[in-house]
């Protein structure tokens, strides 16, 4: 399946470092993208990379801005100060957010928010990661379980409509070995310039076809997986 409009590092192919959960979590965004309508609030947007999945009427980019979270090259339309929205109650159709909530400190505070912009039947279609490296170090607060997330979401009075784990136990065997070649091992090779290149250029591929050849064999074995993804609704 194409998607012109996702840029290659969120889109990769397998001589990408992080092919199989890039992959796994664009196909799986896609999957669920019809649930997004109206006008939708894209919360911790960034880049906005996936952008092009959604048919919406209005999409507002939401990112905060603190100490230490660059937005260089981003496309933000409203910030935040980490506590409030700056919308009125009962404001948004719907609500994505992927890979964000690790970086939100306040999360159950900012469901409550995020709730509150929301108008009754809205739905919220969310990503965030389980068993992944630390990423944009200091910013990076929790992990989530899926009885965690769907926890969080019910407990502040929101029905669980969907949810899926993303990856099964042997893809994310293999990202984790993937990320200590890309973390620990290459850099340092970084002196060794072509060097470098040729191993990422014969590791990386190695492993990503490993995934996606064997993968299927495993499918159903998930209680070690890459990200969650959930659809919930506002009642």
């Amino acid at each position: 399946m194409k998607f012109p409009g996702v840029k290659y590092e969120f889109n990769p192919n397998i001589f990408y470092s992080g092919y199989i959960l890039r992959k796994k979590l664009l196909l799986a965004i896609n999957k669920y993208s019809h649930f997004m309508q109206g006008k939708m609030m894209d919360f911790g947007c960034g880049s906005k990379p996936y952008k092009s999945l959604f048919n919406v009427n209005e999409y507002v980019g939401v990112d905060f801005q603190g100490q230490g979270h660059s937005h260089e090259n981003e496309q933000i339309d409203v910030f935040y100060d980490g506590v409030l929205l700056p919308f009125p109650d009962n404001y948004f159709d719907s609500v994505f957010s992927t890979e964000v909530f690790e970086h939100v400190f306040n999360l159950e505070e900012m469901i409550l928010e995020i709730k509150r912009v929301m108008k009754p039947g809205a739905k919220i279609l969310v990503t965030c990661p389980f068993a992944i490296p630390e990423h944009e170090q200091p910013n990076d607060y929790a992990r989530y379980s899926s009885f965690g997330l769907k926890h969080l979401f019910e407990k502040n009075d929101f029905k669980v409509v969907e949810f899926e784990k993303i990856g099964n136990h042997f893809d994310t065997l293999i990202q984790l070995r993937i990320s200590f070649f890309s973390l620990v091992i290459f850099p340092k090779l970084n002196k060794l310039g072509i060097i470098k290149k040729i191993f990422e250029f014969i590791v990386y591929p190695l492993y990503n076809l490993t995934a996606i050849i064997f993968s299927k064999l495993f499918a159903k074995k998930q209680s070690l997986y890459l990200n969650n993804l959930i659809v919930c609704e506002k009642l």
